[in-house]
């Protein structure tokens, strides 16, 4: 029997049920907890996390089970609880008021308002001593210079609303590749050449940074940069960040080695991990990758699968309240679990060894060699190594699993899910595996059916309930993932959804002052400030993805319009794409899909599919795919159909060469 119970207990955020036997009277973001902050004239606590949170979960066990603190909190503050990844329209507004005031952000988030959601005061963790000497603090304020409260208040507001008009303000320029080019300059003096990645701990995998230094070191021939990419991509399969035993990676390494991961899983982390090592694979054809996409999609169908085609959102980092417990082995358990051969085996393989070797006698399982080097140093093999490895792998697989597993945040999300649905078709593009082509047509079922909110979508779906409008990034998201599995599979549908999904978003979204895309619909409950998302992280921002969905539907549709939005947008972001490019990658790639030749290939008639296959062993990242086996009356396939043959259409700017009947030709 739970001593405490607040509201959160008839929430459905795995988050927000962590806190709902605290002692703190926690509220939902809602109407009425707002309308009961301005009536009691309380100040109000945002604080705001996620599941799988480690430092989350120890602020709730310092602060927030502790009956002394809570009984300061009840007393004089609304207390309001928020998972992030529900809403994340309210971290983004009150994470940035507090890299305002501290200069610097993080989770959990603490940000203390006035009744009426106007931010004074805020911070990331806090000790309880140090937590109770700021709520007394404001308490005091509050009741004693309200004055100086509302003008703490309005400098601040004033701050977020001037943050957000330099996006509305800022002026066009040409775009010019030479953007790019001093971007590349800028970023390679802060690569790592050793470790690969940035020159810094810690270490994110931040895929879409990859994809497109890919991209240019492909489309320019630039070696060194094609060499740190593939060094990097090699080092993160190789490192604690990736799961040696069952795929799958965390979401970062607090070291600049790879080697000692923040143990928590998410799945926007893996989806789009999936997608850079597809894409990597196709362009080297690097063994490697291509295990890291299989082992990384079996590790997601058998953890985060919600039955209903979609996926869920996360492990946490912790089991039985210790980070890291479930993934770690002391060299003990390894001897019980392994004969003397073997272990030694698995030892050189995965160095149980001071490179390994993480705290409390435990050892992380990394890797530093190749297959073919530690064979040849055992003198045994490569089959032979694989096999003994893969066998100790199942024994070490098979224990791991009578362990407490972390916690699940078993919610779903429709952006990351139309993350995961784009990974799938990057996968079946480069691998030709018609169990990726079914799961991504399942996927992106689910999202068309189960999330579906009118002519728009939700944001969050768990036990067959869907709830919250779906913000920019689900759109964004979605509308790139119906895309990308068009072109892997012809199924015209998905094409037609994205555009219907654009035109929604064109309605809804679209700031004509600005010419970007605000996060949120028009038709949601303002927030003190509307933003506008433009900079790049661990997810592309959903403006830069919006920009180029926006490019791809006009090559695919013919809309100037369409194309005119796309160009505007990225040309006012030159200066931050040369000055920052790891923060606005996304840009950058469309910069170099409008600055180099772009080609438009239509493929029509009943081979058209298998010739999709042959043209996807190269890698071609400039180029939009159409395909179908039939006549169609999409604009890139409309009149082209030939029946008894296969034609391939080489197009730019709408005009095209005369068609090939053969990939060899092309």
């Amino acid at each position: 029997m739970n001593k405490f119970t607040n509201s959160l207990v008839s929430e459905t955020s795995p988050y927000l049920l962590q806190h709902a036997h605290n002692p703190v009277n926690w509220f939902a973001w809602n109407d009425e907890t707002l309308k009961k902050a301005k009536q009691e004239d309380k100040m109000i606590l945002v604080s705001i996390g996620y599941s799988a949170c480690h430092w989350c979960h120890v602020m709730e066990h310092d602060c927030f089970e502790d009956e002394e603190v809570a009984a300061l909190m009840n007393e004089h503050f609304i207390n309001v609880k928020i998972d992030r990844e529900e809403r994340p329209d309210i971290d983004q507004v009150y994470m940035t008021a507090v890299q305002l005031m501290t200069k610097h952000g993080g989770w959990p988030l603490n940000c203390f308002t006035l009744p009426d959601g106007r931010p004074i005061y805020g911070g990331t963790y806090f000790p309880k001593d140090r937590w109770m000497q700021i709520l007394r603090s404001l308490a005091n304020l509050f009741k004693q210079d309200r004055n100086k409260a509302e003008e703490y208040a309005g400098e601040l507001t004033n701050g977020l609303l001037r943050a957000e008009m330099l996006v509305s303000n800022s002026n066009a320029t040409e775009l010019n590749i030479d953007t790019i080019h001093k971007s590349i300059r800028n970023w390679k003096t802060l690569l790592d050449n050793e470790e690969g990645g940035m020159d810094k701990a810690p270490k994110f995998p931040l895929p879409n940074n990859y994809v497109f230094l890919l991209r240019y070191a492909h489309l320019f021939n630039d070696y060194d940069l094609m060499k740190q990419v593939h060094l990097t991509l090699r080092k993160m399969a190789y490192g604690g960040i990736y799961d040696q035993l069952e795929g799958g990676f965390a979401r970062y390494s607090v070291d600049a080695f790879w080697k000692v991961p923040h143990f928590e899983k998410m799945l926007y982390d893996n989806a789009q991990l999936i997608s850079l090592y597809s894409e990597a694979f196709q362009q080297s054809k690097e063994p490697l990758y291509k295990q890291v996409v299989d082992e990384t999609i079996s590790f997601i169908e058998a953890n985060w699968s919600n039955n209903f085609g979609g996926y869920f959102s996360a492990l946490d980092a912790d089991s039985e309240g210790v980070e890291g417990k479930y993934y770690v082995w002391t060299k003990e358990e390894l001897h019980k679990l392994l004969d003397e051969k073997t272990f030694e085996i698995f030892c050189k393989y995965y160095n149980i060894n001071e490179i390994g070797y993480w705290e409390d006698e435990n050892y992380i399982l990394v890797r530093k060699e190749s297959e073919k080097e530690i064979a040849m140093q055992l003198q045994i093999s490569e089959s032979d190594l694989k096999e003994i490895i893969s066998e100790s792998k199942t024994k070490l697989l098979d224990l791991r699993n009578k362990r407490v597993k972390p916690g699940l945040d078993d919610k779903t999300l429709c952006s990351w899910n139309a993350l995961m649905l784009k990974s799938y078709a990057d996968a079946y593009k480069v691998f030709a595996k018609q169990d990726y082509l079914h799961k991504a047509l399942k996927l992106a079922a689910f999202i068309k059916t189960k999330m579906k909110n009118g002519e728009g979508l939700f944001h969050s779906f768990k036990n067959d309930v869907v709830k919250i409008n779906a913000f920019l990034e689900d759109y964004a998201f979605t509308i790139e993932a119906y895309i990308s599995l068009y072109e892997v599979s012809g199924a015209g549908e998905w094409l037609l959804e994205a555009k219907h999904l654009t035109d929604y978003v064109l309605q809804h979204f679209y700031d004509k002052q600005s010419g970007f895309f605000f996060f949120t619909s028009g038709e949601d409950a303002e927030l003190i400030v509307r933003k506008v998302e433009i900079s790049d992280n661990v997810i592309p921002a959903s403006n830069s993805q919006m920009a180029r969905n926006l490019f791809r539907l006009h090559k695919h549709f013919y809309l100037p319009k369409y194309n005119d939005m796309a160009q505007n947008m990225c040309a006012k972001l030159g200066e931050e794409i040369s000055h920052y490019g790891s923060g606005y990658s996304n840009w950058a790639i469309l910069q170099l899909e409008y600055q180099l030749p772009f080609k438009e290939l239509a493929i029509t008639g009943k081979e058209a599919v298998k010739y999709l296959f042959e043209l996807n062993k190269q890698y071609l990242p400039n180029v939009v795919f159409a395909v179908s086996n039939e006549q169609s009356e999409l604009p890139l396939l409309k009149d082209r159909f030939v029946d008894g043959k296969t034609l391939i259409y080489v197009c730019e700017n709408n005009a095209c060469n005369l068609p090939l009947e053969s990939v060899s030709d092309f």
